[in-house]
């Protein structure tokens, strides 16, 4: 491949590259001594969870991959009992070893699902975080200035507003910096969110007399509300856990104008695809093919070819033809009446009393053909009636006497 060709292949989808020479040059000089890059992705392991958002710089992690390139995957244990503060106006709780360790083997399970597991890397900072002495972490202190990180936006704005800023987590940038130090990281991916820590880590790698790494930062892919970026914590998001069907199903929920943020940072179209799509929508086609095709493209990258085509059948039986799922569950229940809100978590269509509680809210509560207006609601339960959460959620009320309370049936 021409080093043209590789570089554009490789910049596709980013926001910003710190600095582009230097990547060109590693490029090359990779070629000409087929010695390998080093591509680093840090992960807080403060969830269990990971949606498709988060999966931008790693499948471009990926395309380095397939060039032969190593993915180095870093668990921060140490930086996850502090949080990093980036965008946040207040301190994150510590987690103790044990969630960590429990959510980074969730966390890996879902980058495997796009990473090549022979070539990546997982790195814990432990081992090289446990034996630091406080000497080297002095001298790492002394090497930057409190004006540096107070000039950082998320530093400088809870400063002036008034939040703690506690000691702890001004070390954050610095801890992420050096463990591109530890692992010789030529190229560190991340969100543009992510820049200052990603520069301190250039900066780190400098102090060290080490070639410094290249900052491949990418842009932020909206949740599918359209208002707000992709979050858990905005319940805007499409997780890697999803099934086929709720994947397909989130995606045709996203405003129209999501569709190229989509195309451009959720699916592996080129750039000669994107452009073509946006020319078909120019030319006034109906938004709705291309959010199909857009939807079949990420259950397919996830999923595979043939349950994106399955997932497509059953959201057009349900959706185009006003039908029920032919797979949905079943909830046995000897308890009449029930709380509407037992029942929705109970049953497996809410995680916790507050979702189905805002649910109801939202009007988004149907059991047969009546909306549930109330969150006191205590509901008769007759057998064969379908309970229906927004437009993709369905359980189908089994009343079953003699049995203990509650129970699931898959």
């Amino acid at each position: 491949m021409k080093n043209g060709d590789l570089f554009r292949i490789i910049k596709q989808r980013t926001e910003e590259i710190i600095p582009e020479t230097d990547l060109i040059n590693k490029l090359n000089n990779s070629q000409k001594t087929k010695q390998t890059l080093r591509i680093k992705y840090g992960i807080d392991p403060t969830g269990a969870d990971v949606h498709i958002g988060h999966m931008v710089p790693i499948r471009k992690m990926r395309e380095f991959q397939d060039l032969g390139h190593t993915g180095v995957i870093i668990i921060g244990d140490f930086t996850a009992r502090i949080g990093d503060p980036t965008g946040r106006d207040i301190t994150r709780p510590p987690l103790s070893t044990k969630i960590i360790q429990e959510n980074a083997e969730r966390y890996m399970d879902q980058l495997y699902t796009v990473l090549d597991k022979s070539k990546t890397e997982v790195r814990w900072q432990s081992e090289w975080f446990d034996n630091l002495k406080l000497d080297d972490i002095l001298n790492m202190l002394s090497k930057f200035t409190l004006a540096q990180f107070l000039a950082h936006d998320t530093f400088r704005k809870r400063y002036e507003s008034g939040f703690a800023l506690s000691m702890h987590e001004i070390m954050y940038p610095l801890l992420q910096g050096y463990d591109s130090v530890a692992i010789s990281a030529d190229i560190e991916l991340g969100a543009t969110e992510q820049k200052f820590n990603i520069l301190i880590g250039r900066d780190m790698q400098a102090h060290f007399g080490m070639e410094q790494q290249v900052a491949m930062l990418f842009p932020i892919l909206m949740g599918t509300d359209g208002q707000k970026k992709m979050s858990k914590s905005y319940d805007n998001y499409i997780a890697i856990y999803d099934s086929p069907n709720e994947k397909y199903g989130k995606v045709m929920s996203i405003p129209d104008n999501l569709l190229i943020n989509y195309f451009e940072l959720a699916t592996n179209e080129d750039d000669q695809e994107i452009n073509d799509i946006k020319k078909e929508l120019a030319d006034g086609i109906n938004p709705k093919s291309i959010k199909q095709r857009l939807a079949r493209k990420i259950v397919e990258l996830y999923h595979g070819e043939e349950n994106a085509l399955v997932a497509e059948q059953a959201f057009d039986k349900v959706f185009s033809k006003k039908d029920i799922p032919d797979d949905i569950r079943e909830f046995k229940c000897n308890q009449s009446p029930i709380w509407i809100v037992s029942l929705l978590t109970d049953g497996g269509l809410c995680k916790s009393k507050g979702e189905a509680r805002r649910m109801i809210r939202q009007n988004a509560i149907t059991i047969g053909k009546e909306i549930i207006k109330s969150e006191d609601d205590e509901i008769e339960v007759e057998d064969g009636t379908v309970v229906k959460v927004g437009k993709r959620r369905f359980l189908k009320l089994r009343y079953i006497q003699g049995k203990n309370k509650t129970e699931e049936e898959i």
